[in-house]
């Protein structure tokens, strides 16, 4: 029964790989891994750089078909959807949406965080300040679905997905979260489901009827077709970032947490001013942890006492590791059940980029271009060191594709690496631009948003 349905969860993840081009947060099925060849070995602004074309401010991820990229912007109060020639780089059209709120939240993330996701023609982008919106190839508005506003400390994080003719959002929040899917068509809502989970940031995984989430010390799944919750793993890290990763049957997802409460006095020391005990809004100011607390902990009243601070102190407690989970179908009930295979117990602490899962080997890269290789069947580490030239801040996730990594720094140095247990360096680039974007892979090209632009480098 086990072997039949590993051989059928994978069909359905090859089958969905080689339908989809990079349509969605980290391309097929969220893997961050091309089956193309032909790539660059370097990104070379004189050698291999095909075009470069300014674009509006974000840090979304850029997303393909077969003629356009897509991205999102923020500017002036507006909320912009991109569509570029995929050829050329040309700006074809921009569309935008007044901003209707601002949300205080982690300065890492942004209005135009979130990654649109495409079907091949239409685009569909989601703004934690907006909802969902929906353009053609042609710019030409189709729906919108607003939504919001949302009780997330750092902002919501999590990019939609397609699931047949659904687009699926997660929104994982202090108050009310749930799971929502809409029409693709017209925007309508099909189902909205309740979630347990707390705040969240990973976008989730689709494969066959199964929406696929990782959030606030949970493994989860819900049903494409109804929203209801098909099973629930607990025991995962209780902040969890970055994205899960399915691989087979094999999930692989980590997260923050912390053995022991971290002590209010020392911040109190700090930015107590008046000395009176507690933080009000004068002393913690736009710090969005602070924030957090003083809005959604005890009374709500905007004042941050001992108390308030150990009971999000009690919030955070849990394990600080990387964990694979394999999914089996139970013989008897017919349902899905997950299974614990190996777990690495590390600190992942201001860990944003998703992990990788390439040829056997898993990679996760950490502030300071510390790049870690793993074996994916055991969770055994095979080489731990620093991406030299690239070792500054990390928020794009790794991507691999013909044999190599592609890894982007928060500076804008841009590591290509020999993908293997034992990884090495084989060229890095100094863009001399912000970069938190995760790159897109297809066809031997690398498409990368910077703060400034869009380029594709390739052949």
């Amino acid at each position: 029964m086990y072997r039949s349905f590993a051989v059928s969860l994978v069909a359905l993840f090859l089958s969905a790989t080689s339908a989809e081009d990079w349509n969605r947060f980290r391309g097929p099925n969220g893997a961050g891994v091309s089956k193309d060849t032909g790539f660059p070995s370097e990104l070379s602004l004189e050698k291999n750089m095909r075009w470069r074309t300014v674009v509006r401010p974000g840090k979304s991820s850029p997303v393909l078909t077969n003629l356009h990229v897509f991205l999102t912007g923020a500017e002036d109060g507006k909320l912009y959807t991109q569509c570029f020639d995929r050829k050329t780089g040309k700006l074809l059209w921009e569309r935008a949406e007044p901003q209707p709120r601002t949300e205080v939240v982690n300065t890492l993330n942004h209005s135009a965080a979130i990654t649109p996701v495409t079907d091949g023609e239409n685009v569909y982008s989601f703004f934690k300040e907006y909802g969902l919106i929906s353009y053609d190839a042609s710019g030409k508005l189709r729906w919108k679905a607003p939504l919001g506003p949302f009780t997330n400390v750092m902002g919501i994080g999590a990019s939609p997905i397609l699931a047949g003719d659904s687009i699926v959002v997660v929104i994982d929040q202090i108050d009310d979260s749930y799971i929502a899917a809409f029409d693709r068509r017209n925007g309508e809502i099909k189902w909205k489901t309740a979630r347990d989970e707390s705040d969240g940031w990973g976008t989730a995984l689709h494969v066959g009827n199964e929406i696929i989430t990782a959030s606030r010390g949970m493994l989860g799944a819900h049903s494409v077709t109804s929203g209801k919750r098909l099973y629930t793993k607990l025991g995962m890290p209780t902040a969890i970032v970055a994205s899960p990763v399915l691989v087979g049957d094999t999930v692989y997802l980590f997260g923050y947490g912390s053995e022991d409460p971290a002590p209010f006095a020392p911040r109190l020391a700090r930015l107590d001013k008046n000395g009176d005990g507690k933080l009000t809004a004068d002393e913690y100011g736009t710090d969005a942890f602070l924030l957090g607390i003083a809005k959604y902990e005890g009374n709500r009243d905007l004042v941050i006492t001992q108390e308030k601070w150990d009971a999000k102190q009690r919030k955070v407690l849990g394990p600080n590791a990387m964990v694979a989970m394999r999914l089996d179908r139970n013989a008897k009930s017919g349902g899905m059940e997950a299974h614990e295979l190996w777990r690495y117990d590390k600190s992942f602490t201001s860990v944003i980029p998703s992990l990788l899962h390439y040829q056997n080997v898993i990679y996760f890269v950490k502030n300071g271009g510390i790049l870690t290789s793993m074996d994916a069947k055991s969770g055994t580490v095979l080489k731990a060191g620093r991406v030299e030239g690239a070792l500054g801040g990390y928020s794009a996730s790794p991507v691999a594709a013909d044999g190599k990594l592609y890894l982007a720094s928060e500076d804008g140095s841009i590591a290509v690496l020999q993908a293997g247990a034992e990884w090495k360096v084989l060229s890095v680039t100094d863009l001399g631009e912000p970069c938190y974007a995760t790159p897109a892979l297809s066809q031997g090209s690398v498409f990368l948003r910077t703060g400034d632009a869009l380029y594709r480098f390739g052949r």
